[in-house]
């Protein structure tokens, strides 16, 4: 058995809340060179922009000092570099700092700002962001909310107590609660508990139900409705992708502003912030493991579509 190698503190510092890359060379490989490996690796960047990379001294290793293109291949070997920021559309509604202290930070995220850094969206999301604003380099996601969701996010200060804040959710010890703005159905019995199997499979963008053993489990209540519009109440038992959305389509009353429920629409452009997904992660509830304080956060957003902006006019 293989020892696990202690991986070594990043040489290289956050640029723009963002982390470097840091990539740790097999053990089994046929490649000669570091440069080799990355080529063959980065398959995205391209040979041209690996060796651009290696000529400026951007690609380092633990020592922070840069790597030469023909460097021997190391098994093992840790390099870091940063790969050049994608251009986004500033996403511009605010991040708002619901909590802060010496342990953790809960936000309340504005739609359309991815959690973490992935694919397309590096810079413009509310871990770099917070990173920036609030000066602490150190700060991780406990957990994700999708990009076109709103609402309470937890994050963690300190890394070392990252995994225990994490272990929080993974064991379903928060209690979390959603709104939604959805269609009203008079016919519709609520409240009501939603079971079922849902699966999504990796390179689809929606997921679905299937037959099976539930897996998903959700309460759905109705709080309020008017003419053809309500507003829901979503109570999640279980963390399946797009778990809520998949129930209210099921029901019959998908979530207004959902581009994958009940058809996937075409991408909406960039920059284009008019139809929010009216989902809403509105409370989380949890005792705090490090502190033991009973903490519950709520969201101060309104759901845009129950707020009579005129975009939903017609709903």
């Amino acid at each position: 058995m293989r020892r696990k190698t202690r991986i070594p503190p990043s040489p290289l510092p956050q640029r723009d809340g963002v982390d470097p890359v840091r990539v740790r060379l097999p053990f089994e490989g046929a490649w000669a060179t570091v440069r080799e490996h990355l080529v063959q690796r980065l398959t995205g960047a391209g040979a041209g922009v690996v060796d651009g990379m290696f000529e400026a001294g951007l690609i380092v290793g633990a020592d922070g000092t840069a790597v030469a293109p023909d460097a021997a291949y190391v098994p093992g070997m840790f390099v870091w570099f940063h790969r050049e920021l994608p251009d986004e559309v500033p996403v511009p509604f605010p991040l708002r700092v619901v909590h802060r202290d010496e342990h953790i930070v809960v936000v309340d995220k504005p739609h359309f700002l991815a959690t973490t850094p992935r694919g397309g969206h590096v810079a413009e999301t509310a871990l770099a962001r917070l990173r920036r604003e609030l000066g602490i380099p150190t700060l991780t996601a406990a957990h994700r909310l999708d990009r076109l969701t709103a609402g309470l996010v937890l994050f963690t200060v300190r890394p070392e107590e990252r995994g225990t804040y994490q272990t929080l959710f993974r064991d379903r010890r928060v209690r979390k609660v959603y709104e939604a703005v959805a269609p009203y159905d008079p016919t519709l019995a609520l409240p009501r508990t939603v079971r079922s199997r849902i699966v999504k499979e990796r390179g689809t963008l929606t997921a679905r139900e299937v037959e099976g053993e539930p897996n998903a489990v959700s309460r759905i209540e109705l709080i309020e409705h008017r003419a053809a519009l309500a507003r829901y109440r979503l109570v999640p038992g279980t963390g399946q992708t797009h778990q809520l959305r998949v129930h209210m389509n099921a029901l019959g009353v998908p979530i207004l502003g959902d581009p994958l429920y009940p058809v996937v629409t075409d991408p909406v452009p960039a920059g284009d912030f008019r139809r929010p997904l009216q989902l809403l992660a509105r409370e989380l509830e949890f005792t705090d493991p490090v502190t033991g304080r009973a903490h519950v956060f709520r969201s101060g957003r309104t759901l845009t579509a129950w707020s009579g902006d005129p975009e939903w006019a017609g709903q």
